[in-house]
């Protein structure tokens, strides 16, 4: 069983990554936690892995860090969520504030997320809050450096991102265009958290 990675960042997407280990290419799934702290292609990275083995399919899952990993895992124990529910969940809502809706028993908040129903957000509340009390203080997510991609690639790249994470596709865009509008020079991470942010809210008009 793969629990760690480290090798040349071959290639990156918001949903993906492909690592080359000694002329091996492994393709490992990602939050978008995970994507937004990621150097850039043909550089030295290292992940976390959670390897998922089924009968018919075997799946590596990738984590920056290892509070990443002990919040997909814990998620993943919960009934009904597998782990690409898991990782929509990770990449629906920043670490910190998971961790706090989960202390304050914000199901409404979890449920804004595609795929998580209001009963699946009350299991997650129920089930993690004792759970997750000991990791709840001190939790971060570690800013990367901005890396400035022109408007048709950043728009196309967030475009993909969020109908993968299950929103809409005109939702999605409108979005994507409202956050542009306000501001042409922002680079892609942050445009994915702006356009979350606003989907969350239900700011999608």
């Amino acid at each position: 069983m793969i629990a760690h990675l480290t090798g040349i960042l071959f290639s990156k997407s918001p949903q993906s990554v492909v690592i080359d280990t000694a002329g091996v290419g492994y393709h490992i799934n990602i939050p978008l936690s995970t994507f937004y702290q990621l150097p850039d292609e043909m550089e030295k990275v290292s992940l976390h892995v959670y390897t998922h083995v089924r009968e018919d399919m075997l799946q590596l899952f990738g984590f920056q860090t290892k509070r990443e990993k002990e919040i997909f895992l814990l998620l993943i124990s919960i009934s009904g969520i597998g782990p690409k529910l898991a990782l929509n969940i990770l990449s629906g809502i920043g670490i910190e504030e998971l961790l706090s809706a989960i202390m304050s028993a914000d199901s409404e908040r979890i449920s804004a997320i595609p795929g998580v129903g209001k009963k699946t957000s009350q299991r997650i509340t129920l089930e993690l809050k004792e759970k997750v009390s000991d990791i709840f203080e001190g939790t971060e997510v570690r800013p990367r450096e901005k890396v400035q991609i022109r408007n048709k690639e950043i728009f196309d790249d967030a475009l993909s991102a969020l109908i993968n994470l299950g929103y809409p596709r005109k939702s999605a865009k409108i979005v994507i265009e409202n956050v542009l509008r306000n501001d042409n020079d922002i680079n892609l991470d942050t445009l994915l958290k702006e356009a979350l942010r606003s989907l969350a809210s239900g700011s999608s008009r």
